[in-house]
This record gives structure tokens, C-alpha cells and sequence, in this order.
């Protein structure tokens, strides 16, 4: 968004791209958690480009929703959570349930953030954030920023992963993750080997088997939930994830200790034969993947549905992580980094899903500002 504040957003010049521009806070990332805390700041009393900045990688609105594939509606969806200050109602027709969520929640973001003035500066692409003793270096393909404290909600959609295996690179075939993932179409007429036992997976899984033959591999036995999932469920599996990191062990997923909901889809698939699942393959083969026992299955795709993980790596100077890999945290909703409190983590670990995001940002916001003394 255009601004005419001393702050200068994408147009900062190469030439003063060495000079430190001060503010009290950067916020990187302006997805449901970033805009939270964008918005929870600026209740705070603090003008965004004067004592905060955003920067988003994006050329526009909406976070990782903008990148889903077509065929997420919102119908298929989890849920869209509200933003605190507006409904989502109140911003998209949400009367046609098939309205792509891809187009639907980007509308959503863009009409909160001009709502309340959040000036986002995009596309800006943060590079590294050092440690300059009383301050944070902050630095952006825009130009370096200086800090007192950094809200980091780059989420993961930056980070897909997909597990090693032997015989990987030696496939003739095609593999993709679920960032990938367009439509089921592309794949008529090919074996398609779905990897993972996540909602995407299954929800990617019941699509391609409507028009071609399936695998279906999980590491893990699935767990479905037979009865609704309730409130107390909910808090009892963010709160499972919420100890894992105040411990500073990798989080997991939030979804990973819920199990998945029986849907109407999810009989349909049933029906179909389509949820007979097969453990996890030993090898990747030229043409497909091989077992312990043995035995093959040739494909001629692999759609690795197997999460993300935080997009952090612009934080590596700071050296937050531990041996394991995780980060230990601290603060009211585990958002505070307890080696280095000036640097929070929203969209992390229990504040990952959408429902967590927006809490996420309100302890952010009032707990950085009260550390640093704002």
C-alpha cells in the first residue's frame, strides 16, 4: 500500500539500502496471524509505518490462502476464522458456499486491512534478522530496518516438506507436494500415489480417485473421530502442542492430535473402497515404490501430502533453535522466544491454525510492547 510516511516501504532505494530506517517493531508476514497482530498494535495506540512496520512477501492480499488449490471452497474448508474488529461475512458473500477460498479469503484480508489503515508493505521479502545488541537488524530485498522487537508470523507455507527415501531422484514419474496441487484432472489416466494422512490428504485423495486409480500410504494408522469434535477437544490439542514447544521440541500440527472429523465425504470414500490404506513404502523405484516385503506399485505420480514446517529461516542469525530442532517458548500463549523475549512467534506451534492465530496476536502485541516498555 502506498504510504506517505518517513518510513519508506518497497520504493527504498538501492543506494540508502544500507541505512538502518528505525521503528519500534517489524512484523513480518501478513497472513491471519500478522494481520492480528498488526491490528492489536495499532489498538495499542502505535501508527503502523511510524512505530511499527508489516512486511509481507506477497504481491497481495490474503497469506497462504491466495496459493490453494481451485477446488478448496468454502464448503470444503476447515473453517475461516474472523479477524478480531470484522466478521468475515461482513467483508465476502459467503451465500455460495462455492465460492473458491483461494478468491474468498485474500477479499477478506485485503477489505480488513485498508478497514483498518494496516499499510502493508509488499511485495518485501525479508532476508535475515541479526542481533545488534539493543536492537534487531532487519534485513529486506527493500532495504535494513532497525528494531526493538520483531513479531514473526511467516507461517509455513514457505516451507513444504517431503520426507527423504531411497530411490527418490531415480523416479521417471512426477513428484509434487500439496503446495503444488492444482486440479485432479491434470492426472487422468495416471497411478497417483498419495502420501500422508493429514486433512489435505484426504481431501486431495478423494478428488484424484473421482477420476483416476489411487494408492493411498500413511506412516501412521489414520485416526478418524466418530463422535464431533467439541471445544474442549479443541483446547485440549493445542494445549498438547502448546507443551511441546514451552519444552523447545518441534510442535507438530495442531490437526495431528485431533483426529480427522467423519464427514460426508469421508462415507463417500468409504463407499468407494477408496480409504484402504497401505503403510509406508521402503523405496522410491524407477517407476513406483517398493515395500519391505518386496512387493510394487507402480505410479506415475507421488503427491507428497506431508505438512510444512515454520518458515524461519530468515531467524537462523539469531540462533533460537535447540538441538532437537524446536525453539523453547515462552509468554502467556507460548508466542515469546525464551532465548531472546524481543523476538515473538505467531502462527507458531498452538497458534498454527486459524482459530490460534488471532488470540496469538493480542498476547504478541501487549506482551512485546510491555517488554521493550512501549
Amino acid at each position: 500500500m502506498a504510504t506517505d510516511s518517513p518510513v519508506s516501504g518497497p520504493s527504498t532505494s538501492k543506494a540508502t539500502a544500507r541505512v538502518a530506517i528505525k521503528v519500534d517493531i517489524v512484523v513480518i508476514g501478513a497472513g491471519q496471524a500478522g494481520l492480528s497482530s498488526a491490528y492489536h498494535l495499532r489498538n495499542l495506540g502505535f501508527e503502523p509505518d511510524r512505530r511499527f512496520i508489516t512486511f509481507d512477501q506477497d504481491t497481495g492480499a490474503g497469506g497462504a490462502w491466495q496459493h490453494r488449490w481451485p477446488s478448496l471452497t468454502l464448503t470444503t474448508v476447515n473453517r475461516v476464522h474472523d479477524l478480531p474488529g470484522m466478521r468475515f461475512d461482513e467483508a465476502v458473500e459467503t451465500e455460495d458456499g462455492q465460492v473458491k477460498a483461494s478468491v474468498a479469503v485474500p477479499e477478506y484480508f485485503a477489505a480488513y486491512e485498508k478497514a483498518f489503515d494496516l499499510r502493508i508493505h509488499r511485495p518485501v521479502s525479508v532476508k535475515a534478522v541479526c542481533d545488534r545488541r539493543e536492537r534487531l537488524r532487519v534485513e529486506t530485498d527493500q532495504g535494513v530496518f532497525s528494531a526493538r522487537g520483531v513479531i514473526n508470523a511467516t507461517g509455513t507455507w514457505e516451507a513444504p516438506f517431503i520426507p527423504e527415501y531411497p530411490g527418490a531422484a531415480d523416479f521417471k514419474g512426477r513428484q509434487l507436494h500439496t503446495r503444488d496441487y492444482r486440479t485432479a484432472d491434470e492426472f487422468a489416466g495416471q497411478h497417483v500415489i498419495v502420501v500422508g494422512a493429514g486433512i489435505s490428504a484426504i481431501q486431495l485423495l478423494d478428488e484424484i480417485s473421482q477420476v483416476t486409480s489411487t494408492t493411498w500410504v500413511t506412516r501412521r494408522e489414520p485416526q478418524f473421530r466418530e463422535t464431533p469434535f467439541t471445544q474442549e477437544d479443541g483446547r485440549a490439542a493445542v494445549a498438547r502442542v502448546e507443551e511441546r514447544v514451552r519444552q523447545g521440541l518441534p510442535p507438530g500440527s495442531v490437526v495431528s492430535v485431533t483426529g480427522l472429523p467423519i464427514t460426508p465425504a469421508i462415507l463417500a470414500m468409504r463407499e468407494r473402497g477408496v480409504l484402504w490404506r497401505l503403510p509406508m513404502f521402503a523405496e522410491i523405484t524407477e517407476t513406483g515404490v517398493r515395500w519391505t516385503d518386496g512387493s510394487d506399485q507402480a505410479a506415475d505420480v507421488i503427491l507428497w501430502c506431508t505438512g510444512f514446517r515454520s518458515a524461519l529461516d530468515h531467524l537462523a542469525p539469531l540462533q533460537l533453535r535447540e538441538q532437537g530442532g524446536g525453539i523453547v517458548m515462552a509468554g502467556r500463549l507460548a508466542t515469546q522466544v525464551a532465548k531472546d523475549p524481543r523476538i515473538h512467534l505467531v502462527g507458531y506451534g498452538p497458534s498454527a491454525s486459524t482459530i490460534g492465530a488471532n488470540p496469538a496476536g493480542a498476547a504478541a502485541a501487549r506482551e512485546l510492547t510491555s517488554y521493550l516498555g512501549l
